[in-house]
């Protein structure tokens, strides 16, 4: 208990794991802000109008079709039009037609909407003969919050790797290392305190980012935290692999970011591109962040009963990196 302590203060003036810890946090708070943003109007066309040169029929018929924005004189709507940073389409009345203008730099379907715009609206009163089918907006960001939230939680988890490789490395450099070899501790006590170092450091963090980001329902709750444990503990367990291979810290580093790479990378490619029940799909959860990837957007999409053999793949994983990594520390001590 007292070698934790040491540990966790030992970590505190490590800035590369404050900021590791801070970093998923940080980015749950923004995509918690995304659920008041809407992609949709962010593209919606923008038409400038000058005050009391447009009727009150006109001005409702453009903001049925986009968003309006009145300016008290022409000159200031012409500086509107003409500012790079914008895509507003000038809207004049003359009589009972339109007439538009736009600066010209404009997307090329801004350029069609401000060509085609003063026809569409003197034939605003023509009945056509056609059958309209109106499909209800579903949120048209939830896909990618959904996204942006899991590969946040799994970068939180991953945090314990960094935590435990960090640490190794940081007494190989300092010399502690030689004095862990002749302390009377059992190779088995050492690896649950180093273990413990970046798992619960791991747990914390995304259990922190999931509160910032994620709600989760009480039928939940449980295949939830099983997932986090077991995925944290995976994490710390690959920390202890690559602070025993690394010689020098920036060559844990090269090792950490390979490492992040394969946790991040397959598991998105595989859920974007490969039908779930391909062989391919299933040869996936060979790495481990592709069954922690796959069962936090099953509970995003209310399907728990899914994560059974998420929660198996881990459980495998769990036992198997242990088994490898006791062994491996057994050979190298039985040769020295």
């Amino acid at each position: 208990m007292k070698g934790l302590k040491y540990q966790l203060k030992s970590i505190r003036r490590d800035k590369m794991c404050i900021l590791t810890f801070l970093l998923p946090v940080i980015v749950g708070i923004a995509i918690n802000l995304l659920s008041g943003v809407s992609f949709q109007s962010i593209g919606e066309t923008t038409f400038g109008i000058v005050e009391n040169n447009i009727t009150d029929d006109a001005v409702k018929w453009l903001q049925s079709n986009g968003a309006v924005i009145p300016y008290e004189t022409r000159a200031e709507l012409e500086a509107a039009v003409n500012d790079p940073s914008t895509q507003t389409i000038g809207v004049l009345q003359a009589g009972n037609e339109i007439q538009t203008f736009i600066a010209g730099d404009e997307l090329e379907v801004n350029k069609v909407i401000a060509d085609t715009l003063p026809q569409v609206y003197e034939n605003r009163t023509t009945q056509l003969s056609i059958t309209r089918t109106v499909i209800p907006v579903v949120s048209d960001n939830d896909g990618l919050k959904s996204l942006l939230i899991v590969i946040t939680l799994v970068t939180a988890m991953f945090m314990g790797c960094t935590f435990n490789a960090m640490n190794i490395i940081s007494e190989k450099e300092d010399g502690i290392e030689f004095i862990n070899q002749v302390l009377p501790m059992s190779m088995t006590s050492y690896i649950i305190q180093k273990t413990l170092l970046g798992f619960i450091g791991g747990t914390i963090s995304t259990i922190i980012t999931t509160l910032i980001c994620m709600r989760i329902q009480a039928v939940q709750i449980l295949p939830f935290l099983l997932i986090v444990l077991l995925s944290t503990y995976i994490s710390a367990l690959i920390g202890l692999f690559i602070g025993y291979y690394a010689n020098g810290l920036m060559v844990g580093i090269v090792y950490i970011k390979i490492v992040m790479i394969l946790f991040l990378a397959p598991p998105i490619f595989f859920y974007l591109t490969v039908p779930s029940n391909s062989f391919v799909f299933q040869l996936s959860y060979l790495l481990p962040s592709s069954a922690t990837f796959y069962g936090i957007m099953d509970l995003l999409q209310g399907r728990t009963e899914e994560t059974i053999p998420v929660l198996l793949a881990l459980l495998i994983h769990a036992v198997f990196w242990s088994i490898v990594y006791k062994l491996m520390r057994k050979i190298t001590k039985s040769r020295t």
